[in-house]
C-alpha cells in the first residue's frame, strides 16, 4: 500500500518536490535535455539567460532530486554530460502540458497584466493629489 500525500499539508514532503518541479530554470533544464544528453555549455548556450552559477545549482538540485543523470568521461578539458533519468523523463508529459498552457495564453496574461498596471498607475495619480 503506498502512502497518501497530500501537497496542502505543511509538512508534506510532497512541498519538496513540488517546489523543486516549479523552481525558474527546473522546466526549462529538463526541457532542454528531453532531446538527449548535453554537456553543461550545450545546456547554457540552449538556454538562453541562464548564468553559469544558476546552471550548476539547477544540475545540482535536479541530480539530488535523482532527475538527471551525471556522467563524467574524464580527460582534460573535462568532458561531462547530463541526461535524464526514467523520473526526469516521466516529468516531460506535465511539463508539456504547462508550457503548452503558458504558451497560448500569453496575450490574456499580457492583457491581464496591461489592466493591472493601468489601474495601479491611476491609483497612484490620485494618490498624489
Amino acid at each position: 500500500m503506498s502512502k497518501a500525500y497530500n501537497v496542502m499539508a505543511p509538512t508534506c514532503p510532497s512541498r519538496v518536490v513540488l517546489h523543486r518541479i516549479g523552481a525558474r530554470w527546473t522546466v526549462f533544464v529538463v526541457t532542454a535535455l528531453a532531446s538527449g544528453p548535453m554537456r553543461f555549455g550545450e545546456l547554457k548556450t540552449h538556454i538562453q539567460g541562464i548564468t553559469p552559477k544558476v546552471l550548476t545549482e539547477t544540475l545540482r538540485a535536479l541530480h539530488h532530486d535523482g532527475l538527471i543523470d551525471r556522467r563524467d568521461f574524464g580527460g582534460q578539458p573535462p568532458h561531462v554530460e547530463y541526461a535524464l533519468t526514467d523520473l526526469g523523463h516521466s516529468l516531460l508529459e506535465p511539463l508539456a502540458a504547462v508550457r503548452a498552457w503558458a504558451e497560448s495564453h500569453v496575450p490574456e496574461v499580457q492583457a491581464a497584466n496591461a489592466r493591472n498596471d493601468d489601474a495601479r498607475d491611476d491609483n497612484a495619480r490620485h494618490d498624489v493629489g
